[in-house]
């Protein structure tokens, strides 16, 4: 009885004793260390692999990203009221579309905008950010065809800057279709 006790300390000691690793951030043995411990470059370091040197490679002139639908206007003024004569929403004014476009507006608009649309975010009102946002809430934005709105979202207007990248399409019309329920 007394070696069946012994037997089982010992049995004990060396699985903890072979499960020790070599550091304690370390998992354990590599079964491939030449793929755990590859020569990665950083981003932004010179590499010689490449004739310009750099590591981040640029895009394949013309390529898009995928589901990523390009933008035909620029942050000019005459394409922000071309876009507005061009584009329409097409998301249907739905208490979903208002419900999911609220939801999104808290998320990237509300910061600057404030809860009202009026221009009082917090990023404001706490002198983080300088620069009065607009008021969503005024006559001149309430003036505004849609797809001005859905122009000045994707690409900006004034020290706005561009939200196209951040904002899927869809979401964009649904902010507007917030913005023009519930805000005015």
């Amino acid at each position: 009885m007394k070696m069946k006790y012994v037997f089982t300390i010992l049995a004990v000691l060396l699985m903890v004793s072979s499960s020790c690793d070599r550091t304690r951030s370390s998992t354990g043995w590599d079964y491939m260390p030449d793929m755990y411990y590859s020569d990665a470059y950083e981003t932004y370091t010179p590499n010689e692999n490449f004739e310009d040197g750099l590591t981040m490679r640029t895009p394949v002139a013309g390529t898009v990203p995928r589901e990523m639908v390009p933008f035909a206007y620029e942050k000019t003024d005459g394409d922000r009221i071309l876009a507005g004569e061009e584009l329409v929403n097409p998301v249907p004014l739905t208490r979903e579309s208002i419900a999911s476009g609220s939801k999104l507006y808290g998320v990237f608009c509300l910061t600057c905008h404030g809860e009202e649309g009026d221009g009082q975010g917090y990023l404001y009102t706490s002198q983080r950010y300088p620069f009065p946002p607009a008021s969503l809430v005024n006559k001149k934005v309430q003036a505004l065809s849609d797809g001005e709105i859905y122009h000045t979202i994707t690409v900006g207007y004034g020290v706005m800057g561009p939200h196209g990248a951040m904002i899927p399409q869809q979401d964009r019309w649904k902010i507007i279709n917030y913005i023009r329920s519930e805000l005015q």
